[in-house]
């Protein structure tokens, strides 16, 4: 698989908004699913949304109802909007692609919340 690129990170007040967009490579349907992961320092990373080929997602507990994984084919990108973000949500953001070959990581982009 081609790597995927992460793009849209930076630094962000309390409540405010991000979006990050996974560009990948070929077809967004040819893939099994695109996650969106993070990873804090001195933590473990952690899945945070997925959306399956069938276009079903999900969401990890502390962001549900505030961030939203959607498929952008103008663009082949997966975005992850994330909204009403909190100190908590700071880490480096990674998406991640599977198809039938195996998986993909991106090289990640930073994601800090705080005045």
């Amino acid at each position: 698989q081609v790597q995927p690129v992460e793009s849209g990170g930076g630094l962000v007040q309390p409540g405010g908004s991000l979006r990050l967009s996974c560009a990948v490579s070929g077809s967004l349907l040819s893939f099994l699913g695109v996650a969106w992961y993070r990873q804090a320092p001195g933590s473990q990373r952690e899945l945070v949304a997925v959306i399956t080929r069938s276009g079903i997602t999900n969401y990890i507990g502390s962001v549900k109802g505030r961030f939203t994984i959607s498929r952008e084919y103008a663009k082949n990108t997966v975005d992850l909007q994330m909204n009403s973000l909190k100190p908590e949500d700071t880490a480096v953001y990674y998406c991640n692609t599977q198809d039938q070959t195996g998986s993909a990581w991106g090289q990640g982009t930073q994601v800090t919340v705080s005045s």
